[in-house]
């Protein structure tokens, strides 16, 4: 035996740690544990994840595992400790800065009582990591240990660390720092020492050997396992159960050690040399092999992992159950996970035919049959798959399954093939329908309808009709459901009812695009309609969408099923979606805006997660409570109970993982004082294994926010500006249908930069109050000398003012006199640019708009208006023979008359030489005719025309009417000017309409 000394700082200030926090260490590891269900799940069920280099891992060969209370799993590789938060693997090795590894090929992990991570590696240099996050590293030169790898750890119950070293020997590592090193006697083969170490409750040692067992007794003596134990010779090694149980593995026997001897509880010839062994939380045992994979000893035997599911290639090093169940595997080909998962499957290797299955239906015995393109299977009772005989020599593909009124199972197929089954045979068969049978339906009257290529067919004591109702279906029909009397026809058309012998359309609205309907389910009052553009609900005639808009993630839906604990659960080519049945009407209503809702895939124990349309049932309840759907590759079936079981896993811890500051990484820990002024950077993780990607996160900040904040999936949360004053960050992580776990804490303040100081703002605004008090006396000295400079002024400006005021009466005066000379010549102005000044008609600008204006408001209160043009006949010779004086007043005269001839509401106007206009506002052609008829006869009479004696004047006219047509008034001025030229070609002194 050889000692050696160590510093008393390696573990003097952690002896104390270790006896007073080991008991609330692990009451809190078994807290975070999730509660055991009483029986897991058949094996073949399990989910297997792999990772290797492609997904971070530095290196393929994982040495050892070990999970923290913190909730990281560790990982040993031969190129550095690895950190796993369920996202992202933190690589630590000799690059890195915090921590930096004295070498990079870490060989063993070993998590002590009080929750510190102890790693060596393959130096002999030992590390510990404590449950605060701060690393410690130990080389082998500075303590006097061997320089060779550590491939073994563990601590017994006074706190001795035992380390086995690869090819030399076993070290203790005493609490006050001392380090013993122990050689074995001749015959005792533990240079040829094994990588598995356990220390009993009475004290003992086992070491696995290569050559066998070594323990080392109570006494400190290094011996061979008693010959009574009956070990097979060659490799042995031992393993320390949670229940403190000493296990043994040797040859294909697994031992368990009873006091002073070792009995033999399991033999599993054929595997090989067993390497790993793990006892989970239901008492089962695992065991890794060298070559030939994992295996599982329980209440069903030996099971294996799914045939098809990913296999850890060499050696399963060591085995891992972390807090949530699943069972972790280190091996030379990379890291694998085995996880209970919510949904169970059946596939062609249970024994269906075919793996991509169409239609499912259960009958009264509870046997599921099941329709796939290699045919039809029935599942008894016994959980077995018996193939049933349809066509013989042929495997038809079945697209549909019914269940007539009489028991008999109806099964449409691919090629327009329907058969009867009945007691598992085949009774009759039809053939001939066109197409492919995607959906048969049984009435209440014992009538079988078929879904064809040419609408729906019914058939009837073995005779097939086509019904003859105006709005049937003609094309591919998809889906049919008897419901309430009536059946129900989805179709590449759309959805309609037939009931009593009509049919009615149900009216996809258009704006949807909803198209191809692929079932019918009546909920409650309602009927659920599933489309290729999501949920349609009828209700008492009104029809109500849940789609994209709505929160569903996908367009196309083929089923929904309600369960019996309030949830539907709706197939789709993108997994199974689940949502409270409450909130689908809800959304439906129009009471919640947006549906929440989970989506299944083959993360959660899927198959395949695209599921089937255009055949049925596609989806269905059985008896059990249990939901069933066709997908593409085999049935997968999820137990809403399970699921409850699964919703209630305890939530995520949430853990702060690193801070930045503008950008930069920082280190961080409680109670920080950080600079003002900065923008501020956290990032934080959920540790969970279980569908990390799915963890949902919150914040609040205390001192800033007064309520939780969501952030979904965000990892991180930044700040920017935050004022100066004390701070704490809680962050909070739940599953995406769990509860919030208690929240991560990080405490901080912010100091306030130079112009925040409270010394520096109480000197500003002493500052600003001087500055203040001294402008104030100044302006009042400004104001006193302003005030008297004022004075002096007014007094000069009072006499200047005396004077002027005489002046500016006087210039009143003068002003009034020409304001009103302005404003006689202003009105004068605007008469003569609106007057005549000949007639005092209005000129022809004052006639334009008076047109202009009662021609739109005939248009706009539909009235008549008439337009009358006149000129007076033969004027010129009037002028040339009495003289142009003479035609000014025979001019005065006819604007005269004309003036006297009009109403209030009619115009007058002079509109060029002797040419005169009349706007007889709603008048008819019948009114103008009377006017120019009473205007003729006030010309014939007149005699003095001018003054002149015996002179006759005489006048031409022309009138029009608003025509509806007209849009101008240029066009009704058009027909009443030609209508004067006919006038005057016709004789003169005369109408003529227009």
């Amino acid at each position: 035996m050889r000692r050696s000394g160590c510093p008393a700082a390696v573990v003097r200030a952690s002896r104390w740690l270790l006896l007073l926090l080991a008991m609330l260490c692990c009451a809190g590891v078994a807290g975070a544990v999730t509660p055991a269900r009483e029986t897991p799940g058949p094996l073949r069920d399990y989910a297997v994840d792999h990772w290797t280099s492609r997904e971070g891992l530095p290196h393929n060969s994982v040495r050892d595992l070990a999970q923290t209370p913190d909730g990281y799993l560790w990982l040993a590789t031969w190129e550095g400790l690895v950190r796993y938060d369920g996202l992202e693997f933190v690589v630590y090795d000799r690059s890195t800065a915090d921590p930096a590894l004295p070498d990079n090929g870490v060989g063993s992990l070993y998590v002590d009582p009080t929750g510190a991570l102890w790693l060596s590696d393959s130096r002999g240099n030992l590390g510990r990591r404590d449950p605060a996050g701060t690393f410690r590293f130990w080389t082998s030169g500075e303590a006097g240990w061997p320089q060779v790898l550590i491939h073994a750890m563990a601590m017994d119950a006074g706190g001795r660390l035992w380390l086995l070293f690869e090819g030399r020997g076993l070290g203790c590592l005493h609490p006050d720092g001392r380090f013993e090193f122990f050689e074995a006697g001749e015959g005792v083969p533990l240079p040829l020492s094994y990588p598995h170490m356990a220390i009993g409750d009475d004290g003992r040692i086992w070491i696995g050997g290569m050559d066998g067992l070594v323990v080392r007794d109570t006494d400190g003596v290094l011996r061979r396992a008693p010959a009574g134990f009956g070990l097979a010779p060659g490799l042995a090694w031992p393993y320390r159960a949670p229940d403190r149980t000493i296990w043994l593995v040797a040859g294909d026997g697994v031992y368990r050690v009873e006091g002073a001897r070792a009995r033999r509880v399991h033999r599993i010839p054929g595997q090989g040399d067993f390497t790993a062994m793990l006892q989970d939380r239901h008492g089962d045992l695992w065991l890794g092999s060298e070559s030939r994979g994992l295996l599982r000893i329980g209440a069903r035997g030996v099971e294996t992992p799914p045939a098809d599911a990913a296999r850890p290639a060499g050696r399963i090093v060591q085995l891992l159950e972390d807090a949530e169940g699943s069972v972790w595997a280190g091996a030379n080909g990379g890291l694998f996970r085995v996880r209970e998962t919510l949904f169970t499957r059946l596939l062609a290797r249970d024994g269906l035919s075919g793996d991509y299955v169409r239609a499912l239906i259960e009958d009264d015995a509870g046997q599921l049959w099941i329709g796939s393109t290699g045919g039809l299977d029935r599942q008894g009772a016994d959980g077995r798959v018996h193939a049933v005989d349809l066509q013989p020599g042929v495997a038809p593909s079945v697209l549909s399954l019914a269940r007539g009124a009489d028991g008999d199972l109806w099964v449409g197929a691919y090629g327009g093939r329907v058969f009867r089954v009945r007691d598992g045979a085949v009774v009759a068969r039809l053939d001939g329908f066109p197409g492919h049978i995607r959906a048969i339906e049984a009435d209440d009257a014992g009538a079988i309808w078929i879904a064809t290529h040419r609408g729906p067919v019914r058939l009837v004591d073995g005779r097939v009709s086509t019904p003859r109702v105006p709005g049937l279906p003609t094309g591919l029909v998809t889906s049919l459901a008897w419901i309430d009397g009536a059946l129900w026809i989805g179709s590449v058309e759309g959805a309609s009812v037939l009931r009593d012998g009509r049919v009615r359309p149900v009216a996809l609205p258009p704006r949807d695009g909803a198209r191809t309907v692929f079932a019918f389910r009546d909920i409650g009052d309602a009927v659920w309609i599933a489309t290729d553009r999501g949920l349609y609900r009828e209700r008492d005639g009104v029809l109500a969408h849940v789609g994209l808009a709505q929160g569903m993630p996908v367009d196309s839906v083929f089923q929904i099923v309600p369960d019996r604990l309030g949830n539907a659960w709706i197939t789709s080519n993108r997994g199974m979606l689940r949502a409270r049945m409450d909130d689908l009407d809800a959304v439906a209503d129009g009471r919640l805006q947006r549906l929440t809702l989970d989506r299944y895939d083959e993360i959660d124990g899927m198959s395949n997660a695209q599921g089937n349309g255009s055949s049925s049932p596609s989806a269905l309840l059985r008896r059990d409570g249990s939901v069933w759907m066709a997908t593409a590759r085999g049935v997968s079936a999820v137990d809403p109970r399970r699921w409850r079981t699964f919703s209630a896993l305890p939530p995520p811890m949430p853990r702060i993982e690193s801070v930045r500051l503008d950008g930069a990484s920082a280190p961080w820990r409680d109670g920080d004082r950080l600079p003002g002024g900065t923008r501020l950077s956290v990032s934080y993780v959920g540790l969970s294994f279980l569908m990390s990607e799915r963890i949902r996160f919150r914040t609040r900040l205390e001192g800033l926010d007064a309520d939780w904040v969501e952030r979904g999936r965000q990892r991180s949360v930044e700040f920017v500006g935050l004022p100066p004053g004390d701070y704490v960050l809680h962050v909070s992580a739940a599953h995406a249908d769990g509860a919030w776990s208690e929240p991560a804490q990080w405490r901080f303040s912010i100091a306030p930069l130079w112009w925040q100081r409270h010394s520096v703002q109480a000197l500003c605004a002493a500052l600003v109050l001087l500055a203040l008090a001294l402008a104030y006396r100044e302006r009042i000295r400004r104001y006193r000398s302003a005030n008297d400079r004022l004075s002096r002024l007014v007094d000069d400006r009072t006499q200047a003012l005396q004077r002027q005021t005489a002046q500016l009466i006087e210039a009143d005066s003068e002003k009034t006199e020409l304001l009103g000379r302005l404003r006689a010549q202003a009105e004068t102005f605007e008469r003569q640019a609106y007057e005549d000044a000949l007639t005092a008609l209005p000129n022809r600008r004052s006639f334009d708009d008076a047109l202009a204006r009662e021609f739109a408001r005939a248009q706009r209160r539909r009235q008549p208006l008439c337009l009358v043009i006149l000129d007076v006949d033969r004027f010129k010779s009037i002028n040339d023979v009495h003289s142009h004086a003479v035609g000014d007043e025979v001019l005065r005269q006819v604007g005269g008359v004309l003036a006297g001839a009009c109403r209030a509401t009619d115009v007058a106007a002079r509109i060029g030489g002797e040419e005169f206009a009349m706007i007889l506002v709603d008048a008819s052609r019948e009114d103008a005719h009377a006017v120019y008829a009473r205007l003729r006869e006030t010309f014939a009479r007149k005699r003095d025309w001018g003054g002149v004696d015996d002179l006759v004047v005489t006048i031409s006219a022309g009138v029009a009417m608003r025509d509806p047509v007209d849009t101008t008034p240029t066009q009704l001025m058009r027909r009443a000017d030609a209508a004067l030229y006919r006038a005057k070609s016709e004789g003169r002194d005369r109408l003529s309409d227009g």
